[in-house]
């Protein structure tokens, strides 16, 4: 495994990475359209759920189940992991926009990490036998920059953080000010869920959010629309 180095943890999490993920509300443009979401309080719980509920049981844990995996060189097991991310991902905006930004993560990294288990998942893409979702793609590529597990799933917690408080600022909308207070006092927060998510249960792993899959899934029928998910 490569040596650790900061500049590419924060490389990896950068939240101005050309992926697109500035396109995507992943749902919260319903909730605010709804008026559920229509100040800073309840921007606030809103992505505090959104970690604590349904990114611990999912795409956090696909994070580190994936880093796991990568580390152990076991390419069926992976295969088995992304079938399953697929299969989670019930509405279709947030089945597709993970697969998307996961393939434009690996086609930035690719290009700097040598390594023929990368090359091998790249190959299964291209033959549909896996689904390029993000979450696994990144825990993939921590795993193969060198990036300790913990410091990994902290930098993919905040990153998805920064996203949704960046779309609260737009949608709702709320003062930049606002929105960096948000950010402050999630930091308690991310460092809880990190370690929970660490020793998260597996039985657990896919622990079903209702409300959200159909908040996402009313999306593609709101009748204006800013994002794509």
């Amino acid at each position: 495994m490569k040596k650790y180095n900061l500049g590419d943890l924060l490389h990896l999490f950068d939240p101005t990475l050309p992926i697109g993920g500035y396109t995507h509300s992943n749902g919260l443009e319903t909730y605010v359209q709804n008026g559920l979401v229509n100040n800073k309080d309840s921007a606030a719980k809103y992505v505090q759920h959104m970690l604590q509920y349904n990114m611990k049981y999912n795409d956090g844990a696909f994070v580190c189940l994936a880093y796991d995996t990568c580390a152990s060189n076991s390419m069926d097991d992976l295969v088995l992991l992304d079938q399953e991310c697929s299969a989670l991902k019930a509405p279709r905006e947030i089945r597709t926009a993970s697969q998307k930004l996961g393939l434009r993560l690996l086609k930035i990294f690719k290009r700097k990490i040598q390594s023929p288990f990368l090359e091998e998942y790249e190959r299964k893409i291209k033959d549909g036998e896996v689904n390029s979702h993000y979450c696994i793609v990144f825990g993939m590529i921590a795993q193969l920059m060198g990036i300790p597990k913990r410091a990994g799933l902290y930098a993919y917690y905040y990153n998805a953080a920064v996203g949704m408080v960046t779309n609260s600022v737009k949608l709702v909308p709320l003062g930049q000010l606002d929105g960096q207070d948000i950010i402050f006092e999630l930091h308690e927060l991310l460092d809880q869920m990190t370690e929970e998510t660490l020793e998260v249960d597996r039985s657990l792993v896919g622990l079903c959010n209702v409300a959200f899959d159909i908040r996402c899934m009313q999306h593609e029928r709101l009748y204006t629309r800013i994002y794509i998910s």
